[in-house]
C-alpha cells in the first residue's frame, strides 16, 4: 500500500488551531498552547506563523474560499425545494466547521482587519444566494412572493444562519448535539420560506420538515 505523505507542519498548525479555537474559543487559545498541543517548540510555530492573528487570518481565508465555492454551486442549476434544503445543509456544515468565527465574531471583527472587511462580503453574497434560490423557486412556479418579500426573507435567512450556532450554544452549552442543531437550523431557515411555497413544493417542505419537528 502506498503511504500517504505526512502533512506539513504549516498545514497541521492550521488544523490543530482550528480545532482548539472551536473547542475553547479563539480568545482563550495562545500560540504556546497550540505549540504544546502539537508537541513542537514555540519557535517552530513562530517560523511558520509570526502571530496568532496570522493563523486566524489564514483559517478565515480557507473559510472564505469554501463559502465562495458553495455560493458558486448554487448558481449552477435551478433550485427546487429539495435542492434548497440540501444546499442549506452544506452551508450549516461550513458554519459548524468554522464555528469559532461565528461564536467569537464581534471580538474577531474588532481586532482582525481582514475579517472586518471580508466577512461583510460573505454575508452579502449569502443574501444574494438566498435571493437567487427563492427567485429560482418563483421562476419554476414553486414560490409566490414579490421582489421585496424575497429580499426581506433573504436577509432574515442570513441573520438566522449567522447567529444560529450562538443560539444553539446558549440553549445547550454543555451538550450541544451537532447534527440536531444543524438540522434545526436548516428547518428554521426553510420555515421562513415555507409560507411562500405553493402546491407540490409546499407538500415537499412539509415532508422534509417532518424529520425535524
Amino acid at each position: 500500500m502506498e503511504r500517504k505523505a505526512p502533512r506539513r507542519t504549516k498545514e497541521r498548525i492550521l488544523e490543530v488551531s482550528l480545532g482548539m479555537f472551536n473547542s475553547f474559543g479563539e480568545p482563550n487559545v495562545t500560540t504556546n498552547a497550540i505549540a504544546d498541543e502539537m508537541n513542537i517548540s514555540p519557535g517552530n510555530l513562530y517560523y511558520h506563523y509570526r502571530s496568532k492573528d496570522e493563523i486566524v487570518t489564514k483559517i478565515f481565508g480557507q473559510f472564505e474560499r469554501e463559502m465562495d465555492e458553495l455560493f458558486a454551486m448554487q448558481k449552477d442549476r435551478k433550485a427546487n425545494v429539495e435542492d434548497a434544503w440540501f444546499w442549506l445543509h452544506l452551508v450549516f456544515e461550513k458554519i459548524w466547521k468554522y464555528r469559532f468565527i461565528y461564536r467569537d465574531l464581534n471580538d474577531l471583527l474588532s481586532k482582525n482587519r481582514v475579517i472586518e472587511t471580508h466577512f461583510k462580503s460573505i454575508l452579502q453574497n449569502a443574501a444574494k444566494s438566498a435571493e437567487r434560490m427563492m427567485q429560482d423557486l418563483k421562476d419554476t412556479g414553486q414560490l409566490n412572493a414579490s421582489k421585496g418579500e424575497i429580499a426581506a426573507v433573504a436577509i432574515n435567512v442570513v441573520l438566522t444562519a449567522t447567529y444560529w450556532h450562538s443560539y444553539s450554544y446558549v440553549m445547550n452549552p454543555r451538550n450541544l448535539d451537532e447534527a440536531k442543531a444543524m438540522g434545526q437550523g436548516v428547518f428554521q431557515v426553510m420555515a421562513m420560506i415555507a409560507p411562500y411555497l405553493t402546491g407540490d413544493a409546499r407538500l415537499l417542505f412539509e415532508k422534509l420538515a417532518g424529520e425535524y419537528r
